[in-house]
């Protein structure tokens, strides 16, 4: 038997296993309206390292921040009465006055969907969504009501919220900036897809939250390089002083390994590291949120653009610690729409409503489409409000017309 011969069952193996691959990853493609009826969500992946222990917000090594309580009737996750409730809010408080100003760096992320041999399958490239973010009410300043100049989003809403004790130089603002783009690498089986109607993609990309977690944050420490977040910090791209954007394109999350679970659009945390002795060994807090692009017509309702962005940059603002301690930012047990909480989840509070749950906002030649927020006061169960124009929702004053009922444990039952 000849050379060619002999390597010619070896080349029909090749070609099939090709053919199977392919096979295998069409498999992996969903229709274009797969997701117009899904739940949209935003949760809090948590990833941390459960070694640290950290007992208060003092003595930290993260982002500016101020904090206050306030007095309410509820009960604590155990059900046993509590009236005090502390928070921690972004910036410096509204008593001192003054604007205090944050390094926003946004890291864009391109996906690679792998096939099970770990070559590329596709590429999603991030690079179109960018500069639309760039110039959303986000990060660039346009005419808000509880600002007599232009202002960015998140800083007119904690504008509102404090409205009956701040002046008019009192202003939290980001300072963003475009750090190196990074490419995270889904292995076949962690995701679907749906394609462009030109064949190309993509119009969006599922990830299993799992899988997702595991490649954005560092496993150990010191971190490597082998995940999006551990690249950023170890390139200095990303800080404990920054509120730090990870940015990608038609990106969702499905929950529990079952592709129906699905959307998680965005969500907030913070990567904890243990202290150095560069900066005194004090516990780390990079302060980040995932978030993804919206491109029209993939959701139902009007959920476009920057509406999981300004959903998470809105909660960083009013809960940047994700009530990792048991005691900061919890609140009064809330229940609205389909969300129930005992947590300062400013957009959660607004996500399952059935109206009014985005502000359209036309500047830089675009319709962006932020959310709502849920302001202080509604977790105050202060009546009257004391915020803007004795509302409880920003921007749209009457998205939560009047409060929540206060609830036991899991609003199971009235208090």
């Amino acid at each position: 038997m000849n050379r060619f011969s002999r390597s010619l069952p070896l080349v029909l193996f090749m070609v099939l296993a090709a053919g199977l691959t392919t096979f295998a990853q069409q498999s992996a493609e969903v229709p274009r309206d797969f997701l117009k009826d899904a739940r949209k969500l935003h949760a809090a992946v948590q990833h941390r390292n459960a070694s640290l222990n950290v007992a208060s917000l003092q003595g930290i090594d993260s982002v500016v921040n101020f904090v206050q309580s306030f007095n309410a009737n509820g009960v604590d996750a155990n059900g046993n009465p509590q009236n005090l409730w502390s928070f921690a809010m972004v910036g410096n408080s509204p008593e001192q006055g003054g604007t205090t100003h944050i390094s926003a760096p946004v890291i864009p992320v391109s996906l690679n969907l792998l096939n099970p041999d770990g070559s590329v399958f596709l590429h999603y490239d991030v690079t179109p969504f960018i500069q639309p973010s760039l110039l959303s009410p986000v990060f660039s300043p346009t005419h808000f009501s509880t600002s007599a100049a232009s202002t960015q989003f998140t800083d007119a809403i904690q504008r509102a919220e404090f409205f009956s004790v701040i002046d008019q130089g009192w202003h939290t603002l980001l300072v963003s900036s475009l750090k190196t783009a990074r490419t995270m690498s889904v292995p076949a089986g962690s995701y679907r897809f749906a394609l462009n109607p030109d064949g190309s993609c993509c119009f969006f990309v599922l990830v299993d939250a799992n899988s997702f977690s595991n490649l954005l944050f560092p496993p150990t420490f010191p971190v490597d390089n082998t995940t999006i977040i551990g690249q950023a910090e170890l390139a200095g791209d990303m800080t404990t002083k920054d509120i730090t954007t990870l940015l990608f394109p038609n990106t969702y999350l499905y929950l529990n390994g079952k592709v129906k679970d699905c959307c998680v659009l965005g969500f907030h945390e913070f990567d904890l590291e243990p202290g150095i002795p560069e900066n005194g060994n004090l516990p780390r807090f990079y302060v980040m949120n995932y978030s993804s692009w919206i491109s029209p017509g993939i959701f139902g309702g009007d959920f476009e653009d920057v509406t999981a962005l300004s959903h998470e940059m809105a909660e960083i603002f009013n809960d940047p610690f994700v009530v990792f301690d048991g005691v900061h930012n919890l609140t009064p047990w809330w229940l609205s729409g389909s969300q129930c909480q005992d947590a300062m989840e400013v957009g959660d509070v607004i996500e399952s409503l059935p109206a009014n749950v985005v502000f359209p906002i036309t500047m830089n030649g675009m319709t962006y489409h932020p959310q709502n927020e849920a302001l202080l006061p509604w977790f105050e169960f202060q009546s009257p409000s004391t915020a803007f124009q004795g509302a409880y929702s920003y921007p749209n004053t009457q998205t939560l017309p009047a409060l929540s009922q206060a609830w036991n444990v899991g609003c199971k039952k009235l208090l």
